[in-house]
């Protein structure tokens, strides 16, 4: 590390324990989600872990070996940290609908203003973590237009993690014709994250 003048500033310790022990954590046992609280904690870092996840190994991947030497580029980790939190943000939206859709149909949970609760809830946390107050107030305003059409009885069987994964494509600091020809394997690598997510709520979920 001391071989290089890397700039961590934009990026919390957070991140990279999410990005790099990851696959430790998912040989840990994982307790039932059997309340609410639960299930905050639950929305809260599985999003986090899709979005950092798949949004860092696009740019390892497209950058290769010197990936890391960017670190060192105000202009490119301001970039990343925009990135990181625009993801989030929609990764919070698809997986509180998705759990609170899955709840209503599977669990007959009728109680769905909780999503809000949670939502907002977990939002405001994310000051602590310096989360741009900008973009958490857009959050909201986007998270209330979906709220208020969304059909509870189908999101969560009808491509509930598209938003997410388009906000990668969209959001990615990488040039747009490159974007463009990574379109089908980036959307794909955020879906296949989500499928694991999905699976192990499933397996856990216990109301």
């Amino acid at each position: 590390m001391k071989n290089f003048k890397l700039t961590w500033r934009d990026l919390s310790l957070n991140d990279f324990k999410v990005y790099f022990f990851s696959l430790f954590k998912a040989f840990i046992p994982k307790s039932k989600i059997q309340n609410l609280d639960q299930l905050e904690e639950f929305i809260q870092t599985k999003s986090a872990w899709v979005s950092q996840v798949t949004l860092y190994s696009y740019l390892k991947t497209r950058m290769g070996t010197r990936y890391v030497l960017h670190f060192d580029n105000d202009e490119f980790m301001k970039s990343v940290n925009e990135a990181k939190w625009n993801i989030y943000a929609v990764a919070l939206q698809d997986l509180t609908f998705f759990t609170f859709s899955f709840l209503k149909v599977n669990f007959n949970f009728q109680d769905i203003s909780k999503s809000k609760e949670i939502f907002l809830k977990i939002l405001d946390d994310e000051t602590t973590n310096n989360m741009p107050l900008d973009i958490i107030e857009k959050t909201k305003k986007n998270f209330e237009e979906r709220f208020q059409t969304i059909n509870w009885d189908k999101y969560y069987s009808n491509l509930p993690f598209n938003p997410s994964a388009l906000s990668l494509y969209e959001w990615a600091p990488i040039a747009e014709e490159l974007k463009t020809l990574d379109r089908k394997i980036v959307l794909n690598s955020v879906i296949l994250k989500w499928d694991i997510i999905k699976k192990e709520f499933k397996d856990r979920i216990q109301f």
